[in-house]
């Protein structure tokens, strides 16, 4: 029988996991032409907001340079791409109107929406498009993302200093004629441009202030929202964009995010009808919520886990690493900790992604690690003997300010030094400190989280190659490149056998935990229908209502 010191057990005798509930987002009624209707009599209303909580500043608007969720989930209301996604969270044209793919599949031919308008007006251009891209690529811009452009040819050598600018497989043919070039067919890459990742941004404004992002007053945007109100570190007001070209398929008028980071606090205020939508709830908030009508849960495509650096001690040495991965109970933090019908990863890849065959690429290949505090121990100590060391080294795990990830980094700590008689010292910054001090490296241990744009293997395993990785100063060219032949191999069951081999590399190297599939469940006030609820980000409100 597992004996458990008193904070783990604290856990263990809360009650038992919360079986996930709810069901699908209603659909849209037609209640927008009511709502813009109302609009503009000037009678918009409370219930025509939705008050959500963003927990913290976001480190950046700028879709160029955003890297997390946060940021994404605002930028996602008031931006478009040429494909954007539906309610149901599929690819539809957008920003463009019609697109022509040559025979080879390697050319998209793009016609924008005729009256495509930013939302100071101006028209959407193909232009714009085509300097978004390139400063996405720049070099000199230092974007962490824009590896996700290098399907585009000539984007990677760009971005490397290998390339020209102009060999980038980009041109405006005309004002709203959009012509992209790729280096191999990639059948997702409609998939692609639905994402944050390829939505332009308005040039002139770009060009003369860098950092229009910053601020209400200078950002400008081409989606269904503009930016009306941004209060640092206390609130982000959006209101419908009319200049939008599709404004009568926009039901909510007006969105606002608080930023309040404490999880008893904005329960709280949801309780007091202060927010509309709270997300990452404590095991706590959700045993009380669980017979509540309005609590949804929805799986996501991604992956919690902690980060090593591997430049510094103790974690430059892979037994060390292996060592840490095996001495912790996946199962019991899932079951007893954060209770939101997480799934225990013992692999980088979640399930959701399909093979050839039919089946879930997770399934054909389970577990890489698993919890074996024995094995843990052995491995430390051979860690430490090659190292020299007597003593281990002095150790901090870094996590990112929330209740939830206290709570699971707490039982984490507790499990290194039960298993492996490490003490293992906490130390939790805001989430942008958080990212500034990853991005350079200064840090041992920390707390992360991947969730794929595309629900596809590749874009799971991106996470540790090219910049993404960087973060963790982990290289392995062969598996970089094993990666990039993958994703553009067109046959797919020799591709899937490539994405096994790579994520098989990665697992022995082991540059990081991984910890959980997560689950989100969020509570919903009463009357609030209509969310929409895309892979991997948090709720839109465009097509919500109120009863």
């Amino acid at each position: 029988m597992k004996k458990f010191t008193p904070l783990i057990l604290s856990f263990a005798l809360l009650l038992p996991a919360l079986a996930g509930c709810g069901g699908s987002p209603a659909a849209n009624t037609g209640n927008s032409a009511q709502g813009q209707a109302q609009t503009e009599k000037g009678t918009a209303s409370a219930n025509l907001e939705v008050v959500f909580n963003a927990k913290s500043e976001p480190p950046s608007l700028d879709p160029v340079k955003s890297t997390d969720v946060q940021s994404f989930w605002i930028i996602n209301h008031m931006f478009e791409g040429l494909y954007w996604k539906d309610q149901k969270g599929e690819p539809v044209l957008a920003a463009a109107k019609d697109v022509k793919i040559s025979e080879d599949g390697k050319t998209y031919t793009f016609i924008l929406q005729d009256n495509g308008k930013w939302s100071n007006g101006d028209p959407v251009t193909s232009e714009d498009f085509v300097y978004s891209f390139l400063q996405h690529l720049d070099p000199k811009v230092g974007s962490t993302t824009a590896y996700r452009l290098y399907y585009i040819k000539g984007a990677e050598e760009f971005n490397k200093g290998t390339g020209k600018m102009e060999d980038v497989g980009v041109k405006a043919v005309d004002a709203k004629t959009l012509e992209i070039n790729l280096v191999a067919p990639t059948s997702f890459f409609p998939k692609l441009l639905a994402t944050q990742y390829y939505v332009p941004i308005h040039k002139k404004t770009a060009e003369s202030n860098p950092n229009w992002a910053a601020d209400a007053s200078s950002y400008v945007t081409n989606g269904p929202y503009k930016m009306t109100s941004w209060k640092h570190d206390s609130e982000i007001v959006i209101e419908k964009n009319e200049h939008y070209w599709n404004l009568q398929d926009v039901s909510m008028q007006k969105v606002t995010w608080k930023m309040v980071s404490d999880a008893t606090t904005y329960y709280q205020m949801f309780k007091g009808g202060q927010l509309d939508v709270v997300s990452d709830l404590t095991a706590d908030i959700l045993a009380s919520e669980k017979q509540n009508p309005g609590l949804e849960t929805k799986s996501l495509f991604g992956t919690y886990m902690y980060l090593f650096n591997v430049s510094k001690p103790p974690f430059t040495n892979q037994k060390v690493r292996q060592a840490f991965a095996l001495a912790i109970d996946r199962k019991l933090i899932t079951e007893a900790v954060t209770r939101a019908g997480e799934i225990p990863a013992y692999a980088m890849v979640p399930p959701g992604a399909s093979t050839p065959s039919g089946a879930d690429f997770r399934a054909e290949k389970q577990e890489y690690v698993t919890y074996n505090p024995e094995e843990a121990k052995r491995l430390l100590e051979e860690g430490m003997k090659e190292e020299g060391w007597t003593t281990f080294p002095e150790t901090t795990l870094l996590y990112n300010t929330s209740d939830a990830n206290k709570q699971v980094a707490q039982v984490v700590q507790e499990m290194i030094k039960k298993n492996l008689g490490v003490d293992l010292r906490l130390e939790n910054q805001e989430l942008k400190m958080q990212l500034a001090n990853l991005k350079q490296k200064n840090y041992q241990m920390a707390r992360g989280s991947w969730t794929p744009a595309v629900d596809d293997p590749v874009f799971s395993l991106d996470r540790y190659s090219g910049d993404a990785a960087g973060d963790t100063a982990w290289v392995n060219e062969e598996y970089v490149k094993l990666k990039a032949t993958a994703t553009v191999e067109p046959d797919a069951n020799k591709r899937n056998e490539m994405l096994h081999q790579a994520e098989d590399m990665l697992m022995k190297d082991m540059p990081f935990i991984p910890v959980y599939f997560p689950s989100q469940n969020y509570l919903v006030q009463p009357g609030l229908k209509g969310l929409s609820y895309p892979l991997g980000l948090y709720p839109i409100a465009r097509w919500a209502t109120r009863e």
